[in-house]
C-alpha cells in the first residue's frame, strides 16, 4: 500500500539514478523494509518491545537469524513463517528483487545493484540488469523448491520442509523449533540443509556459467577451489579434535556433528544440531575462524567473502618475492586474469574497515559487560550474519540479554555486514551529502 502511494504521488524527475542516489536508495529501503517489517510482531503482540521487534525484523531481512525469541515454539505459526519468509526475501536482495521491477518505472537499477551486491564486483550476466535479477531470482527459486521436496522426503509435513528451506537456502538459520535442526535428529535432514546452504553459498555468476555449459570455468574458478579447501581442512581438523578428546563416543558422530557446523560457520548460516559450546577450544577456535572468512563473493552469505582471503595471501605471497626480488613487476591474478589495482585497493579498504568496524563494535558491546568470548563473538556473529556465537549467545542462548541501546547499535551492525560496510558508512560521510562532490 505504501508503495502504491509512493508510485502515484512521487513523479520520477530523472530516468537515470547516479552511484549516490543508488547507495541511498539501498540504505533507505533497508532500514523501511526492516522497520515495516517489525509490525506484524507488534500488532500481534508476539513482541511487545518496539526495539525487540526491529531487532527480530532486521535480524531476518538481512539473514542474520539472531534472535532475541527464547521460546520460538509458543508463537503464532503465521508469524513464525513471516519471520522465516522475510529472512528468504533478503536472502537474495529486496533491491536485486526491485531491480526486475524497476524498467518497468523507467528507472535503471544497475547502480542500486552494485551498491547491494556482495563481493568485488557483480558480472552482469545479461545484456539488462533486469533480465540479470530474473535469472539469479530463478536459480534461488529452484533451489529453494528442491531443498523444500527433498525435506518432505525427509518426513517433514509442508510447514516444516518450507521453513527449514528458507532458513537453509537464505542462510538466515532461523528456525520454528527452540533447538533449531537439531529438533530432527536426522542425518538425512542435516546433510538436505548443509549442501544446500553450501550450493548458495557459491558465487551466482558461477551457476550462469554453468548453464550455459561453460563447466570448465565453473570447477576451475580460484575461489569456487579455496572455499572447498577451507571447507574440507575445517572438516578434518575438527572431526580429528572431537574424536580425539572424546568429545563423542564414535568417529561417525564427530564426522557428523564436524561437518554440519563447519558448513553451518562458513556459510554463516548459523545452523545447529548440537551444543557447540562444549566442544574443545580448538574447534571453537576454527569455527570462529570460519565465521569470519564467510561466503563466496557475489553469494547469499555473509562475511569477509573468500575472495578477499584469496586476495590477502596474493599480497601477501607477492610481498614476500618482492623482499628478495625488489625490482620484480609481479601482478595479482585471479582466474588467470590480472586484478586491476582499483580492485586491490578496494579490497584493502574493507579489510581495514572491517577491522576498526569489528575493533570499535567489540568496545561498545563491552559495554555490557558480559564475558569477553561472548562479546568477541556476539560482534563476529553480527557483523557477519551468522547469527550465533559462543557462550552467552551459543545454541542455548540469545540476544535478549542485551541492552535497548546495544539491540539498536547490532541492528545497524547486521546492515553493515550484509550491505558490504561501505553501503552504509557512506551515509555519515559528510561529502556524501555535499552535491558539489
Amino acid at each position: 500500500a505504501i508503495g502504491l502511494m509512493i508510485s502515484h504521488f512521487a513523479k520520477a524527475v530523472s530516468t537515470r539514478l547516479k552511484i549516490r542516489e543508488g547507495f541511498l536508495v539501498v540504505s533507505f529501503t533497508w532500514f523501511i523494509a526492516s522497520i515495516l517489517g517489525s509490525l506484524p510482531f507488534l500488532l500481534t503482540g508476539s513482541i511487545t518491545n518496539v526495539i525487540d521487534a526491529l531487532f527480530e525484523s532486521t535480524s531476518a531481512f538481512t539473514t542474520t537469524g539472531a534472535s532475541i525469541i527464547e521460546n520460538v515454539e509458543a508463537l503464532p505459526k503465521g508469524i513464525v513463517f513471516w519471520r522465516s519468509f522475510s529472512q528468504w526475501l533478503g536472502g537474495m536482495g529486496i533491491l536485486i528483487f526491485a531491480v526486475s521491477l524497476l524498467p518497468a518505472l523507467g528507472i535503471s537499477g544497475q547502480h542500486m545493484a552494485r551498491a547491494e551486491t556482495s563481493g568485488p564486483s557483480l558480472s552482469k550476466m545479461a545484456p539488462r540488469m533486469s533480465d540479470s535479477a530474473k535469472i539469479l531470482y530463478l536459480i534461488y527459486f529452484g533451489f529453494t523448491i528442491a531443498a523444500t521436496v527433498l525435506l518432505l522426503f525427509g518426513g517433514l509435513n509442508l510447514y516444516d520442509a518450507l521453513i527449514a528451506a528458507f532458513g537453509s537456502v537464505a542462510v538466515g538459520g532461523l528456525s520454528n523449533y527452540n533447538v533449531g535442526i537439531a529438533h530432527f535428529d536426522s542425518i538425512y535432514i542435516e546433510s538436505i540443509v548443509s549442501f544446500f546452504t553450501i550450493l548458495v553459498c557459491l558465487n551466482f555468476g558461477l551457476y550462469y556459467m554453468g548453464l550455459r555449459g561453460k563447466w570448465r570455468d565453473f570447477f576451475a574458478d580460484r575461489e569456487f577451489r579455496l572455499y572447498f579447501l577451507i571447507l574440507g581442512m575445517a572438516v578434518v581438523l575438527i572431526t580429528a579434535n572431537l574424536w580425539l578428546t572424546k568429545s563423542y563416543d564414535t568417529f561417525a558422530e564427530s564426522l557428523r556433528y564436524g561437518v554440519f557446523e563447519v558448513t553451518a560457520f562458513l556459510t554463516t548460516t548459523g545452523h545447529y544440531s548440537t551444543d557447540f559450546n562444549l566442544w574443545p577450544s580448538f574447534s571453537k577456535m576454527i569455527l570462529f575462524l570460519l565465521m569470519l572468512i564467510g561466503a563466496c563473493s557475489s553469494s547469499v552469505g555473509g562475511g569477509i567473502k573468500v575472495i578477499r582471503v584469496l586476495v590477502l595471501f596474493k599480497l601477501i605471497q607477492r610481498g614476500a618475492f618482492r623482499r628478495l626480488h625488489p625490482r620484480a613487476v609481479v601482478p595479482i591474478k585471479i582466474n588467470n586474469k590480472v586484478l586491476p589495482s582499483e580492485s586491490m585497493a578496494g579490497i584493502m579498504s574493507f579489510l581495514h574497515l572491517y577491522i576498526i568496524i569489528f575493533v570499535g563494535s567489540v568496545l561498545v558491546l563491552s559495554l555490557e559487560n558480559l564475558d569477553l568470548m561472548s562479546t568477541l563473538t556476539a560482534t563476529a556473529s553480527i557483523l557477519n550474519n551468522v547469527g550465533t556465537g559462543f557462550e552467552l549467545i551459543g545454541p542455548t542462548g540469545s540476544f535478549e540479554l542485551f541492552s535497548g541501546f546495544s539491540k539498536i547499535y547490532l541492528c545497524f551492525l547486521m546492515m553493515m555486514g550484509r550491505l558490504e560496510l561501505f553501503t552504509i558508512v557512506l551515509l555519515f560521510s559528510p561529502s556524501f551529502w555535499n552535491p558539489d562532490h
